[in-house]
């Protein structure tokens, strides 16, 4: 092997087991149809990190002419965005490249085309300017949008920063996850149990779609049923009661489709406005309550300190409101912790924190992507 190929394994090996003072990380995110850039700055004894610069692209107006992500489309707009977004978040975070220690870059889960743009372009960055590649896994990172800090300080800016505490609960619900890990410390994830079917997030989208509301479903979905009848349809609640922590959404999917039929079967093949909004207001009530059961059901056995969301769903008030009043009516005294919205989407942000609290970088060489991933 050349001299200078095993001084830059020896380095990286021994930059993986060094304690930083501060650190300044670049994340790449590109997993799905997002293309996105962050630098955060971290530094030893922080319980979360400072955000200096974020950048998104998204091809997400192609996607919603087909109601759905196309995989080689999302892939040949991120070949596009890549290079030009982190110009700009270097740029906006008034830094060189240089500057930065490190490299972290999402490899997977996701679409493979998609990812293989951030982690080639990554690996590139990172044997140029020889610097450090940390691989990150995406669902993580979303559990770690809660350790960023991106409004300006304030003087109880400290106080907010210990409050996240160990043993911690975190519930990841998103288009393609749905996930209950609990967190013994930083690097110590223990899965509990997922979806077994579809996501919350996809069963949002797909009724969306059948209700024809714009996509994504989810947000369309929480502005129409913030005024329907949530009490008008009952809904399913698959295993609310079983005895593990697995979800299912399928079934309710199919039980609600089996309500739109009904309606359009009354009135010539057609939704009312206030149809439309009571399935909405119907489904997402009866999501919500899968969620913070099952959630707030691991937070008492494994008697944790904090309750983390992350995921785009994470967004969705009515979750939020609902997570706050049963904390309180199960007399659960845990803080909730929830992404500001930017931050419950894909982002890289969140990528270069996960990378930060869970530091193991890799010689680029051995960076692949994974897109079957999933909690280690």
């Amino acid at each position: 092997m050349p001299v200078f190929r095993k001084n830059i394994i020896l380095k990286l090996v021994i930059l993986s087991k060094q304690t930083f003072n501060s650190m300044l990380i670049l994340g790449i995110e590109t997993s799905c149809d997002e293309t996105a850039a962050a630098i955060i700055e971290g530094g030893k004894g922080n319980k979360k990190v400072k955000l200096l610069s974020n950048t998104i692209a998204s091809s997400l107006s192609l996607h919603a002419t087909t109601g759905g992500i196309i995989p080689e489309v999302a892939a040949r707009e991120q070949v596009k965005y890549i290079i030009p977004v982190i110009e700009k978040v270097i740029e906006n975070s008034k830094l060189k490249i240089e500057n930065l220690d490190a490299i972290a870059v999402t490899i997977g889960p996701g679409l493979i085309g998609s990812l293989l743009v951030g982690v080639e372009t990554a690996k590139t960055l990172a044997y140029v300017f020889n610097k450090p590649i940390v691989p990150t896994n995406h669902l993580i990172g979303h559990i770690y949008a809660n350790f960023i800090n991106s409004e300006p300080r304030t003087k109880n800016q400290e106080l907010e920063e210990n409050e996240i505490l160990f043993p911690a609960i975190a519930l990841v619900v998103s288009g393609g996850h749905t996930d209950l890990v609990l967190i013994k410390n930083h690097g110590n994830i223990k899965w509990l149990g997922g979806t077994r079917d579809d996501a919350a997030g996809e069963a949002f989208d797909k009724i969306g779609r059948l209700l024809e509301l714009p996509y994504p479903g989810g947000p369309a979905i929480e502005k129409m049923a913030g005024l329907g009848n949530t009490n008008r349809f009952n809904l399913p609640e698959p295993l609310i009661d079983s005895d593990d922590f697995d979800f299912s959404f399928s079934g309710l999917k199919t039980a609600a489709f089996r309500e739109i039929l009904k309606l359009k079967e009354k009135n010539n093949d057609k939704l009312t406005e206030v149809d439309i909004q009571d399935v909405c207001a119907c489904l997402q009530k009866t999501i919500i309550n899968i969620l913070i059961y099952k959630t707030l059901k691991a937070a008492k056995k494994y008697k944790v300190k904090s309750i983390l969301l992350g995921g785009g769903v994470s967004a969705n008030q009515a979750l939020k409101k609902g997570f706050e009043l049963e904390i309180e009516n199960w007399k659960l005294k845990i803080p909730l912790f929830i992404p500001e919205k930017r931050l419950c989407t894909d982002n890289a942000a969140m990528i270069a924190t996960a990378a930060f609290f869970n530091y193991k970088a890799v010689p680029w060489q051995k960076l692949t992507a994974n897109p079957e991933l999933y909690f280690d």
